[in-house]
């Protein structure tokens, strides 16, 4: 079954370790980062699924470091819970026009945060089925563990950077995303390739599909100066 990842920033090093446990025993992956330069770098190398994400951080707070991501486009729709010993009514006023999903105050039950570390990634994430592994979308079908795509029943060959790519979209559910923000999440916030070698990746991503099923082609939408969009059905 895929894991969804989280990244936990938290500079208390027993608290993050006692998150990261008690996520890891209910079946997800996490990874911790004590400041906000570190989830900053891990955030861009590996796109979370969601951040718990501390305001008190060592030289910028995590609530600028949400306002920082709600700005940026490959992160503008990252999920967000912050936790936080500030439990002033202002503060979580602040923090959610910020626009983080939901706030919770320290000390907290970590049957709670499970609870509520599910239903954000239910509520961003309504149109992707995530069973065994696998992501589907309209006709196709990826499952991560077998690195196995199929589209109306029949496999479909991908070269590795088309399944990230499709991975990517798939991930993203109906949302349209921007050539930047693939370019980010297939080959890293630092690569060096320009917004056109997306465009050929998904020009052959398209052709791949084709070749066994048309409608599965036609779930890639272009979205004319923005980005592409993976629909759930064929326009």
């Amino acid at each position: 079954m895929k894991k969804p990842y989280i990244i936990i920033v938290e500079d208390e090093a027993a608290i993050a370790e006692l998150v990261a446990i008690n996520l890891r025993h209910s079946g997800f992956e996490c990874d911790i980062a004590c400041d906000s330069a570190q989830a900053q770098d891990m955030v861009f190398e590996r796109m979370p699924d969601l951040v718990l994400l501390d305001w008190m951080l060592p030289t910028m707070s995590g609530f600028s470091l949400a306002k920082q991501w709600r700005s940026q486009a490959e992160t503008k729709q990252l999920p967000i819970i912050m936790l936080t010993a500030r439990a002033e009514e202002v503060d979580k006023v602040a923090s959610l026009d910020a626009g983080v999903d939901d706030y919770m105050t320290k000390p907290f039950s970590t049957r709670e945060l499970l609870a509520r570390v599910r239903a954000v990634l239910r509520r961003r994430a309504p149109d992707v089925v995530v069973s065994g592994g696998t992501l589907t979308s309209g006709v196709i079908s990826l499952d991560s563990l077998a690195h196995r795509v199929t589209a109306e029943g029949k496999e479909i060959k991908l070269a590795p950077t088309e399944f990230k790519l499709l991975t990517a979209l798939l991930q993203q559910g109906d949302k349209v995303l921007k050539r930047e923000t693939l370019q980010n999440m297939v080959w890293g916030h630092y690569s060096d390739i320009d917004e056109r070698t997306v465009d050929v990746h998904i020009k052959r991503l398209r052709e791949a599909l084709t070749a066994v099923s048309a409608v599965a082609a036609s779930q890639i939408e272009t979205i004319r100066g923005m980005g592409y969009r993976l629909s759930k059905s064929a326009p």
